[in-house]
């Protein structure tokens, strides 16, 4: 026992060693190290990675730019045309032309104890945003799909968890919620194009993300079902705001510019597409999210 345990600490003292010596390393050739995950220019189109190559390379420092998440360099991605892609976010092979003849007016009408509570407790969560912003509708969506994109990542990771306990098969669920999460994910990153949140508005991002996971994780411990009307009802008033959002640009109230590049390539819209048709396609994904809760 006194050896093994001897051994295992030379060898964990020998890692560290090799590790310090690899940072230390990657400081002395000007490489850029990330710590403990911090992100770094995960986000970053083509175009930005170029300005910064430009500058380092002025500065006199490493010309190589890494764009993953972990501070290693990702696979070189180009379009089908070759073109290189651009987008550090979403691969070209996630994109997909969005459903615009689904049903905008379906409603579950709630029968049961579980539906109403879901449906009551919704409706309430709308006073609070209506009076908050108004019709400040480009950060009404920011704040929205913060919120909308955590119950995919929730239900995924339970289904998962419970998946891995009983030894059996999810029926393509766990996949289908994560997608959704990442559906909804693609929604903020676009709407961040569109509008500047102020500073409180961020803050706000911070509380309501924060109480909205505990709350709808405890609820799908408690009722899968209850926490799936929760979001159907949800992707109902989404639907209804992202209608309220189109009538604005259609009077002249907010104005109808350019689509961001992002939403283009990602739901592969005309390259002369506007905010209109960004709006159209992003309301047609939530009525997708309410027939599958």
């Amino acid at each position: 026992m006194m050896m093994t345990r001897g051994t295992s600490r030379v060898a964990r003292l020998t890692m560290g060693c090799r590790l310090i010596s690899a940072v230390k390393g990657a400081a002395a050739e000007g490489e850029k190290f990330p710590v403990m995950g911090v992100r770094w220019r995960s986000s970053l189109t083509l175009g930005e990675e170029e300005q910064v190559n430009n500058k380092n390379s002025e500065d006199g420092g490493n010309k190589e730019v890494v764009a993953s998440y972990w501070g290693i360099k990702g696979e070189e991605v180009k379009k089908e045309d070759g073109t290189p892609w651009k987008w550090n976010c979403f691969r070209p092979w996630e994109t997909y032309q969005a459903d615009l003849t689904i049903d905008l007016k379906k409603h579950h009408v709630p029968t049961t104890f579980l539906d109403k509570l879901a449906y009551w407790t919704v409706k309430s969560l709308r006073f609070p945003t209506d009076v908050f912003f108004q019709r400040r509708y480009g950060c009404r969506a920011m704040m929205l799909e913060t919120v909308a994109a955590v119950p995919g990542m929730v239900g995924g990771m339970l289904l998962h968890c419970k998946s891995l306990r009983r030894f059996e098969h999810s029926g393509g669920w766990i996949k289908t919620l994560l997608d959704e999460a990442e559906n909804e994910r693609m929604h903020l990153m676009t709407f961040m194009e569109v509008s500047q949140p102020r500073w409180h508005e961020r803050a706000l991002v911070f509380t309501v993300q924060g109480v909205f996971f505990n709350a709808y994780f405890l609820a799908y411990l408690a009722s899968p079902k209850l926490a799936h009307r929760v979001v159907g009802y949800l992707e109902e008033e989404a639907i209804h705001s992202y209608t309220e959002f189109l009538k604005e640009l259609d009077k002249g109230t907010i104005e109808n510019v350019p689509a961001p590049a992002i939403a283009i390539d990602y739901w592969r819209l005309p390259a002369d597409s506007t905010l209109r048709d960004v709006v159209m396609v992003v309301r047609a994904d939530e009525a997708h999210h309410r027939d599958v809760n």
